[in-house]
């Protein structure tokens, strides 16, 4: 596609009367958040292979097709299912070093969760003394007195991470890979410090995976009040604290899903897509309002707003509400094979799973002189709240496009502050959800994918 630099640009008169259209019926018309309503609070929990997630997958259908898309349907995919399979439950006790006859004293229950593909600890459950590590060298150090004993991983989030996304991508890999690290010293089970730096005690599950498949032990995140707590006695030394587990969480066979597409057809060039998408799965112990309820009612709000205002895309647009992103990714990889088999070319696969908070910028990856050329459309966006296009990659679903199809991928990006006080945790709630952050948000989604399928790259 050839066009002048000026046009490149974005900065005709046409693209800001446009993208205020869009603007005007996000913000006074809006389905977004209603949309929400029913997903969190009719559906709510929705984990991969969950009766939930079947009864997503209808809403996610009858949502695009009240928003008016050419055509919708489901594309099959394999996902893992993981059960929690009851209530986890926590106590601690302490006992006097010096050994004396009863004097051990328990302290109370802990606030945990089980993390998602974990095993459980049996009908019988767990009680053995905890040690404390506050990341894997002190693991390593430690690596002779872990045989028998629970690993406690009190890794905090870094607070010199402005940008909380990098706080989290710091402190996950104890999450991740914290179980199997421990097992190999012959440790019974891990508790794992949320990965959040809020003030409450709400624990925050999300997946690990064992490197060992022969030797897993079960891995639990545990509410950051109660992480203190523990810390504390540990770090006192003067006692030794005993903990007793007990989950039932298991794994059962995988089990079939869908990705839910819907479809605007394109005018000029059909057979070029640009997808925009936020995952239906979301973690059991709440309503997945921000992860990632948000996103995918900002993506199919996108197609509404483009159709209402009588908007004719060039190129097909597709709405992609994907299977599995929590414990798995399978539906992103299915939509990019899928879309890779049938010979597709794909411009852009653009994400939202950062939450519905005001809009700051978008990631894309583009090379540095194709970033350059369209920074000019940051001053079209401005007037809604985005600052920068900056580089950067998609989120998980998106990114097996880049992988496989070429595409560019991207993704929106909130204010990022308060996200990791709802991610994975049972306060994730429509409640705790800003309407009018939500729909700055989408039409900031809308206004990309508008200019993106004006202009290319």
């Amino acid at each position: 596609m050839v066009v002048t630099a000026g046009a490149a640009w974005g900065q005709t008169g046409e693209d800001s009367v446009l993208i205020r259209r869009l603007a005007d019926t996000i913000l006074t018309d809006g389905k977004a958040y209603g949309n929400l309503r029913v997903l969190t609070k009719t559906v709510g929990a929705r984990l991969s292979g969950s009766a939930g997630y079947y009864k997503a997958e209808k809403w996610g259908q009858a949502a695009l097709q009240d928003a008016v898309a050419d055509k919708v349907w489901l594309q099959e995919c394999m996902v893992p299912h993981w059960v929690r399979g009851g209530k986890d439950e926590a106590n601690f006790w302490t006992d006097s070093k010096a050994g004396m006859a009863g004097n051990a004293r328990q302290m109370g229950a802990l606030d945990i969760l089980a993390l998602g593909n974990s095993v459980g600890t049996g009908p019988r459950g767990i009680k053995a003394p905890l040690i404390l590590v506050h990341n894997f060298d002190e693991l390593e150090q430690h690596k002779d007195d872990l045989k028998g004993k629970i690993v406690f991983y009190d890794y905090k989030f870094n607070p010199f991470f402005v940008e909380t996304f990098q706080a989290y991508s710091d402190a996950v890999r104890y999450r991740g890979a914290g179980a199997s690290r421990a097992a190999k010293y012959g440790a019974l089970a891990v508790l794992v410090r949320s990965m959040s730096s809020s003030i409450d005690n709400n624990p925050h599950t999300g997946a690990m995976n064992y490197s060992d498949t022969t030797h897993k032990i079960p891995a639990v995140a545990v509410g950051l009040r109660d992480a203190d707590r523990l810390a504390a006695v540990l770090e006192d030394g003067r006692s030794v604290v005993s903990v007793s587990l007990h989950t039932n969480a298991h794994m059962l066979p995988d089990t079939l899903a869908h990705n839910v597409i819907g479809e605007l057809r394109g005018s000029e060039f059909p057979d070029q897509y640009i997808t925009v998408g936020g995952h239906l799965d979301s973690w059991d112990p709440a309503e997945g309002a921000m992860d990632d309820g948000a996103g995918c009612v900002q993506s199919i709000e996108v197609l509404r707003a483009l159709k209402a205002i009588g908007y004719k895309p060039r190129h097909t647009i597709r709405i992609v509400l994907f299977a599995n992103e929590e414990n798995g990714g399978r539906g992103g990889r299915a939509y990019a094979a899928a879309a890779k088999a049938a010979g597709e070319k794909h411009l852009l696969g653009l994400e939202s799973d950062n939450g519905g908070f005001t809009p700051r910028g978008f990631t894309l990856s583009l090379s540095p002189e194709k970033l350059e050329a369209v920074q000019p459309w940051v001053s079209l966006l401005k007037p809604y709240g985005v600052y920068e296009l900056a580089k950067g990659g998609g989120g998980s679903d998106v990114g097996p496009m880049q992988s496989q199809l070429g595409a560019v991928v991207g993704e929106l990006r909130p204010d990022s502050q308060r996200y990791f006080d709802y991610h994975h945790a049972r306060n994730d709630v429509l409640e705790n959800v800003n309407k009018r952050e939500l729909e700055m948000g989408t039409v900031n989604m809308a206004a990309l994918i508008y200019l993106v399928d004006k202009y290319g790259f």
